[in-house]
């Protein structure tokens, strides 16, 4: 029995970027969300647990379903079935106003995430088909505080910023963006005008600026190692439901 503990955690470990006891946290979630349905009509061909990890190693590693298939010994049509039930229930949670908002500090910045589905993607500055993703991340903790819908990735950051709903749920909090968020009302850097330089006290501040907005690039980085954020090739709702999944394990895995 130990000797098959080891070899589980190994492999969660291993194929997903959890711990165990932070994998535990993500099934709860999952079968606190109805991942189990009613358990009416055929039963599933894997428990619970082996199915959200197939989910998990999935947007990990970014093997195709014919792959995963036999790793998890069920057929890749199955796989796509687990994928499309559990996917969406990996969801970070809705992002809600916290009580001490004067005092916290987010940050704002859109990510390219290269695509296949040419309805969700367009040709952007990455020369790819990509979706321009908007990302909240928390300065302090690191951790990923809501996620927009994607856009095609020739989207303008400011215009998806403000066609996504984020801005409703920063209210009262600093939120910084960099030079692309002018006029948006979030916090950017001072900028250079034709024949006026910065002053000492503004190359300050855009300095201390850049200091505190380089953390979501961090947190880009590290959302990244799950690599279906490198080649996402689910259509439709896929790439969303990825991005809210990967969101949710970053947290586990950095909040644990």
């Amino acid at each position: 029995m130990a000797a098959v503990l080891r070899a589980e955690r190994v492999w969660v470990e291993t194929f997903t970027g959890l711990r165990m006891t932070q994998f535990s946290g993500l099934l709860k979630v999952v079968r606190e969300r109805g991942g189990n349905g009613t358990l009416r009509g055929r039963p599933w061909s894997l428990p619970l647990g082996e199915r959200v990890l197939m989910v998990a190693v999935y947007y990990r590693t970014n093997l195709t379903m014919r792959q995963l298939g036999p790793l998890f010994g069920v057929s890749s049509s199955t796989v796509c079935r687990v994928i499309q039930r559990l996917g969406p229930l990996l969801a970070l949670e809705p992002v809600s106003r916290p009580s001490d908002a004067p005092e916290r500090m987010w940050i704002v910045d859109g990510t390219l995430i290269p695509v296949r589905d040419r309805g969700v993607g367009a040709s952007s500055r990455n020369y790819r088909f990509s979706a321009n993703v908007q990302v909240i991340v928390d300065a302090e903790t690191r951790l990923v505080v809501a996620a927009a819908r994607p856009v095609p990735g020739n989207t303008a950051d400011a215009r998806a910023w403000r066609d996504s709903a984020l801005a409703e749920h920063c209210r009262g909090v600093t939120v910084l963006g960099d030079g692309a968020y002018i006029s948006t009302g979030l916090v950017v850097p001072h900028r250079k005008r034709p024949g006026r330089v910065l002053l000492k006290g503004e190359e300050e501040d855009n300095a201390a600026h850049r200091k505190v907005r380089a953390r979501v690039e961090h947190v880009f980085s590290r959302m990244k190692n799950y690599k279906i954020l490198r080649d996402c090739r689910q259509r439709g709702d896929g790439l969303h439901h990825a991005v809210q999944a990967v969101a949710r394990m970053h947290n586990l895995a950095l909040a644990a």
